[in-house]
């Protein structure tokens, strides 16, 4: 019985001792495992010196070998170092914070924007009282000569934009003027500081080609045309072709025109750069040219003039009720007589252009001619419009080709709506229609040498479309 408490007590104290041995073999391990890693490091620093030894170098040859043949370490100056994002503090052994980047500052006041758009009778003032601003506010504006210049002119249906803070003082107020141009007026520390900004328009260049059926606007409009560039080749070509007497079926028009982009959107059209137009056989070709003194108009591939001295016709007509007739049954006095003009019919209210450049020499009102206009021009002629509905200018004042005279009517002895146009050199009367114009002034001499150089490309362009149009149709 004692023999066997003795084992179990002697097992109880094994069993104790063990953990302490099992601990102590594990650390011998580990100091094993230090000094033999200790023990690699020298034999590897120890075998670096070796090699170089090995290499077969002594101090003596190396002293032999010239300077510049040396290889020597290469170390970045400060000038090409590249800059960490982070700096290290060499007095503090824990990890940097990682850097953020910069933000702005965000605004003290959220800006709040209110579009008005102008309604007739609007005034500046009036629109800014509706909006909460006072008559100091107009006032501090208007004091801005680009701004007083601009906003006195609003008009109807344009927009005005208003940013205020959360207080109700006004910051900025913005007008646009164009596509492309916008007044802004901006709060500065004594007042306001107005500018016009304007954003660049980006032109291209297009072709349109056609062959009329029945009418140029038809064929224009299947050719991809908009209104204004139908209109626009036809005031091109018409001192010498008359669109509505003179063209005929299979008479075709080629031009290079500009497309107009404001960032990266087209917004319109721009002008006709070449075109050329054959009417019953005949061709006809112009080409656009801004001179040295930036006047720009449209020549033959010659240098001729485009324009003459006189419109071939003055109004846009239906049709023509009454052609110059030296002998015509009057349908209103029941007798023959000379009927010295051309009638154009038109609805009443259509507008009448001066025929050229001249001075009102009558502006008045009889029985026979109703409302009329004469206008004296150079060379001995006279142009003269009579049945109008409304004169739009008074004796004494000086016109230009091209401008509102008059309205289509039927004033004095007529029958229905017309204008009744007279063409009168040195006192006879001639055929609106077939007499001889007066050519404009061709290109000056000095400015042949620039002119064709800025128009054979625009020409010779135009020949490669209508070539390629062409082989394309034939394909």
């Amino acid at each position: 019985m004692i023999k066997q408490d003795y084992k179990s007590s002697s097992k109880r104290r094994t069993l104790l001792h063990e953990p302490i041995f099992h601990h102590i073999r594990l650390r011998w391990g580990e100091i094993t495992a230090v000094a033999v890693g200790i023990l690699l490091l020298g034999l590897a620093l120890s075998s670096g010196e070796d090699e170089l030894e090995d290499a077969g170098v002594t101090e003596e040859e190396l002293a032999e070998i010239p300077q510049e043949e040396r290889s020597e370490p290469v170390f970045t100056s400060d000038a090409e170092r590249i800059p960490l994002a982070i700096n290290w503090d060499s007095t503090s052994s824990s990890t940097p914070d990682v850097l953020e980047p910069e933000r702005p500052p965000l605004p003290t006041d959220t800006i709040q924007r209110v579009s008005v758009e102008i309604k007739s009778g609007d005034t500046l003032s009036s629109i800014f009282k509706k909006q909460g601003f006072s008559p100091r506010d107009v006032y501090n504006v208007t004091q801005n000569k680009t701004a007083q210049s601009i906003l006195r002119k609003i008009r109807p249906g344009k927009t005005l934009v208003f940013e205020a803070s959360e207080d109700g003082t006004l910051e900025h107020l913005y007008y646009q003027l164009s596509v492309n141009e916008t007044l802004q007026v901006t709060r500065v520390e004594d007042g306001f500081d107005a500018e016009v900004k304007k954003r660049p328009i980006e032109k291209r260049q297009a072709f349109a080609s056609g062959i009329i059926e029945d009418s140029l606007f038809n064929a224009g409009k299947q050719a991809g045309m908009s209104d204004g560039l139908i209109i626009k080749l036809a005031n091109i070509f018409g001192w010498d072709i008359d669109f509505v007497l003179d063209v005929r079926k299979n008479d075709s028009f080629a031009l290079i025109y500009e497309e107009k982009y404001l960032d990266g959107e087209f917004i319109g059209n721009g002008e006709i750069l070449a075109a050329q137009f054959i009417n019953q056989g005949d061709v006809f070709r112009a080409v656009r040219y801004k001179d040295s003194k930036g006047d720009e108009n449209y020549f033959t591939p010659t240098g001729k003039s485009m324009r003459k001295a006189f419109l071939r016709t003055p109004v846009n007509f239906m049709y023509i009720s009454s052609n110059f007739n030296p002998r015509r049954f009057h349908p209103i006095q029941k007798r023959w007589k000379a009927h010295r003009g051309v009638d154009y019919r038109a609805p009443t209210g259509t507008p009448v252009y001066a025929a050229g450049d001249g001075k009102v020499t009558a502006s008045s009102y009889n029985k026979y001619n109703g409302k009329y206009v004469f206008i004296q021009h150079g060379n001995s002629i006279v142009t003269k419009y009579l049945h109008l509905s409304r004169r739009a200018v008074s004796y004494g004042k000086r016109v230009k080709q091209g401008q509102v005279i008059g309205y289509v009517g039927s004033t004095g002895m007529s029958q229905a709506p017309h204008l009744h146009y007279e063409f009168v050199v040195n006192g006879v009367h001639r055929n609106p229609r077939t007499v001889k114009l007066p050519e404009a002034q061709p290109i000056n001499k000095k400015e042949e040498p620039l002119f064709e150089q800025k128009t054979q490309p625009l020409l010779a362009s135009l020949n490669a479309y209508q070539r390629l149009i062409a082989n394309n149709s034939e394909g």
